[in-house]
């Protein structure tokens, strides 16, 4: 069954889902983990609609291709066009919020960064993006403000606050939206705090965001 975007009470939303536009390095504790420089600017990459699965939905590992790696992130569904935009057209532009798991074939990234190549091999394979459902901004909600986690079989592995965003959400919107037109239906992962490791099967996931729901999946 092809994937569709839904609230979090699992009715549909009426956009079809379009690209993922991701941030790598957003939070300078995993670029450090991962021994990485911290960019001078959003580190941009693609994934496809075809990433895009239910979180709901057990995690299938790719056979014989290394470790996958995990990434909770915060998520932002687009419900306007935005290009060249203002931080006031971002805001107005968010339609909701969620959590999105960033799947990494960790191993075949690091041989295409030594080679000089592009991720997308590593990024946006078939599955390569678990995402629950959304819930709307309240009046209340304040994006550099946010807080989501990640545990595995009970154990806390991540735990992310947008105030440590080394790019804020709307300066983000506004970046990408000047390379890319941002249409409804896509969503933009923000990026992904200090914590990520290797998923294996019978893991049980569970995510969080600021309270304001949970969501469990496993992996197969």
């Amino acid at each position: 069954m092809a994937y569709q975007h839904h609230w979090q009470d699992g009715s549909p939303i009426e956009w079809p889902p379009g690209k993922i536009v991701c941030v790598g390095r957003n939070y300078a504790a995993h670029a450090a983990e991962l021994s990485n420089p911290v960019p001078e600017q959003p580190l941009l990459f693609i994934k496809p609609a075809t990433a895009l699965v239910p979180m709901t939905a057990p995690i299938r590992l790719p056979g014989g291709r290394g470790d996958v790696h995990f990434e909770a992130e915060l998520a932002v569904l687009v419900g306007r066009s935005l290009t060249c935009a203002s931080r006031q057209q971002a805001l107005e532009a968010i339609a909701a919020i969620g959590l999105a798991l960033d799947l990494t074939l960790r191993d075949l990234q690091s041989e295409l960064k030594a080679n000089g190549h592009p991720w997308e091999r590593a990024k946006a394979f078939d599955g390569a993006c678990p995402l629950s459902g959304f819930v709307p901004l309240r009046n209340d909600d304040h994006l550099d403000d946010l807080r989501f986690s990640l545990s595995i079989d009970g154990e806390q592995r991540q735990q992310g606050h947008t105030g440590d965003m080394i790019t804020p959400v709307l300066e983000l919107l506004t970046h990408i939206s000047e390379t890319f037109t941002l249409r409804p239906g896509d969503v933009v992962l923000t990026g992904t705090p200090a914590g990520v490791g290797t998923l294996h099967s019978g893991q049980q996931l569970s995510l969080e965001l600021d309270g304001r729901f949970h969501v469990q999946t496993s992996v197969e």
